[in-house]
């Protein structure tokens, strides 16, 4: 079980501590999710062992993950092609994320230590402070700190790890959304209410206010 979530994600200069290869499959699929490498198009494996100054070998296992992963298709004898996100995909994810962020919650609620429970609320006082500040790329990472907190106080890897591969393919499909004037201070008040869920451990308060907020995520993505 993964026990290290910290807040580490409140520094300006910080990275997800990740291997070459997994940095370099992460940008691929990001072009591909974003559309910089467009759907159907040949992925060439030299051209990425010189962006990544990676042998072949390599480069193949990261195609094939990627392949793996549904964003890319191999055809014998052609090569590796791209398949990107449609609308359809993404709100399906959406949906699918949305029941699984409910359940999380609940266990979350049921589930977290004393330590994960001292780090959500200093997590949620950090994300009042920078919510009057205006600054809304690091509310951006502390909310997605908030997320990361609840999901491993779920105590379960499996869907700690599909809800994270949710919120990253839905955060770089929606890369260009428009976030209106009041979002900082609608969004505290969502968290808000699933904070409070917690304190008063109650999961039926916590999974009633996590579907509010991702419903009106949903409104806001349109």
């Amino acid at each position: 079980m993964n026990n290290t979530i910290s807040l580490d994600f409140l520094s300006n200069d910080y990275k997800d501590k990740k291997t070459p290869a997994q940095l370099a499959e992460e940008a691929i699929e990001i072009d591909i999710i974003t559309g910089r490498i467009p759907s159907g198009k040949r992925i060439n494996e030299q051209d990425i062992c010189r962006r990544f100054n990676m042998s072949r070998t390599p480069v193949r296992e990261i195609l094939r993950r990627i392949e793996g992963n549904g964003l890319a298709k191999s055809i014998p004898n052609r090569g590796v092609f791209a398949v990107g996100m449609t609308q359809q995909d993404v709100d399906d994810i959406f949906y699918l994320k949305t029941l699984l962020e409910v359940q999380c919650v609940r266990w979350a609620i049921e589930r977290i230590t004393s330590d994960q429970m001292e780090l959500l609320e200093e997590t949620f006082d950090f994300m009042q402070f920078y919510t009057m500040s205006g600054d809304l790329d690091k509310i951006l990472r502390i909310n997605s700190g908030f997320d990361a907190i609840i999901y491993n106080a779920a105590h379960n890897k499996e869907l700690e790890r599909r809800l994270n591969r949710y919120n990253f393919l839905i955060n770089y499909a929606n890369a260009d959304v428009k976030y209106p004037l009041n979002y900082l201070p609608t969004v505290l008040e969502e968290h808000r209410a699933i904070f409070d869920a917690f304190v008063a451990k109650d999961p039926d308060k916590g999974a009633e206010a996590t579907e509010i907020h991702l419903y009106k995520t949903m409104l806001r993505r349109k």
